[in-house]
């Protein structure tokens, strides 16, 4: 890795802990909050690739998993991954690789704006939310003793605020597209 990879992937660790400081928004009929940070892993997926993303998602669990507060509502620790909930954070790690690698094989400099952004939004929708909510839920289901069809079912709730996160990213994809292109060139 050069050393401009490595300050991407810093970077994008501190945009995902920076997410992470936003309020949390809660439901009332759901005890989990709705948070910003999951938009991070698509955003480091769609702008930097598969490689640096998930480094940038790496980076952050491991500054989680020694004990800093960069997870939202300021959690850190090993406990963190003790938690019913950890397969959201595992499924980050593949979510942005999936997302980063079907950005790279969807979206190429040639394309019009549209397809740029449909491109990104598509690989942000598979990686930052199926392959995230396969894990999340799966594990859930497995730890909590819930059951899947329970755990995927109270996890429904959480999709159109995940569709506007993959929103979000594809637009933001496209402007750095359009600006300063990060994804790694395929040969």
């Amino acid at each position: 890795m050069s050393s401009r990879d490595l300050v991407l992937a810093a970077l994008f660790a501190a945009i995902i802990v920076a997410l992470g400081l936003l309020p949390p928004i809660m439901l009332g009929f759901i005890p989990v909050p709705i948070t910003a940070q999951s938009m991070g892993v698509m955003l480091s997926g769609v702008i930097l690739g598969a490689r640096r993303g998930t480094i940038a998602v790496l980076l952050v669990l491991l500054l989680a998993a020694i004990g800093l507060p960069v997870l939202s509502g300021g959690r850190g620790g090993l406990a963190v991954f003790a938690a019913p909930t950890t397969g959201f954070l595992i499924g980050w790690v593949f979510a942005a690789f999936v997302t980063g690698y079907l950005s790279e094989r969807f979206v190429r400099s040639s394309q019009s704006a549209m397809l740029q952004t449909a491109g990104f939004f598509a690989a942000a929708v598979a990686g930052g939310v199926v392959v995230l909510y396969v894990f999340g839920i799966s594990y859930l289901a497995l730890v909590s003793g819930l059951g899947f069809t329970k755990a995927f079912l109270g996890s429904m709730a959480f999709i159109p605020g995940d569709v506007v996160k993959a929103v979000v990213a594809a637009l933001a994809g496209r402007a750095v597209m359009a600006g300063y292109p990060l994804l790694p060139a395929r040969a």
